[in-house]
């Protein structure tokens, strides 16, 4: 089976949906991961589920274009955001045809444990309404640091539609072993992140989010190890989050959507086993 590609809205976070969606067709992906929620971070644009001419012209670019919504993000766990707040944007997501939503915990307190596998229950819980899972992530600066912290979340919180979201990233900020991750359940998995990055791991907070905010590689111009990340997980889509701001400026949002897809194609054609290079190498 062919490799799936999904262009995630950081790595063109400028664009609007529906454009977004022009644009992922055009670039050759088999889908477009949106973010309807937004972090609340500095200049970051909003696209809200309110505007109900922005989904309804997103929905007509899906139609038109074939490309489908894999996930939505991003449901953050923290003291002010209260879950029920996010059903306007899963119920959108669900009108579009997304398959998941991403979690990520975000709280200050590192003795906090239960109220974030509270919350995580909760967006689960109404995940599961509109059949989506909760893909649970574990950026390397958020609350949950680590895959062990991750993994204790899921299994405390025990839902069925829960997720794990592995981002190539923090796979190798956090130092995860492929064999930690082929040890977890297979329905865990539902699609990948996938970047690359440079050997030396930041030693501050700060240096990590630079990285994972404005400065990710293409495949193949880094140090990660695809093939042993994706030989320890299911075949699963492959979202390509990759914010790189002066790639962004020199070859404007298109340009480097497409360089992003070309690229992942390439390296992983050449560094997959035969059966997953042939995918790797084919167009859907």
């Amino acid at each position: 089976m062919a490799l799936q590609f999904s262009l995630a809205h950081l790595t063109v976070l400028g664009l609007a949906p529906p454009e977004m969606t022009y644009v992922a067709a055009r670039a050759g992906y088999d889908f477009v991961s949106l973010r309807l929620i937004p972090m609340r971070t500095p200049g970051e644009p909003a696209y809200l589920p309110g505007d109900r001419a922005m989904i309804a012209a997103t929905r007509a670019a899906l139609r038109e274009t074939g490309v489908s919504m894999l996930d939505l993000e991003l449901a953050c766990i923290t003291r002010d955001r209260d879950p029920a707040s996010y059903e306007p944007a899963i119920e959108a997501a669900a009108e579009l045809g997304a398959r998941h939503v991403i979690s990520s915990a975000w709280t200050k307190e590192r003795d906090d444990r239960d109220f974030v596998v509270e919350r995580y229950a909760a967006i689960c819980d109404l995940a599961a309404r509109y059949g989506l899972t909760v893909d649970l992530e574990f950026p390397t600066f958020s609350r949950l640091r680590n895959l062990a912290e991750a993994v204790d979340i899921l299994r405390a919180a025990d839902r069925p539609n829960c997720g794990l979201l592995v981002d190539s990233l923090y796979f190798h900020f956090g130092r995860v072993k492929p064999a930690e991750l082929a040890a977890l359940p297979r329905s865990w998995f539902h699609f990948l992140h996938i970047a690359d990055t440079r050997r030396d791991v930041p030693d501050t907070a700060d240096g990590m989010k630079k990285i994972a905010r404005e400065d990710r590689l293409y495949l193949g111009e880094g140090c990660i190890d695809f093939a042993a990340l994706m030989a320890s997980v299911p075949e699963v889509p492959l979202s390509i989050e990759l914010p790189n701001a002066r790639r962004a400026r020199e070859l404007g949002f298109e340009g480097h959507a497409r360089l992003c897809l070309q690229t992942a194609r390439n390296h992983l054609e050449n560094h997959l086993p035969d059966q997953r290079r042939r995918a790797a190498g084919a167009h859907g």
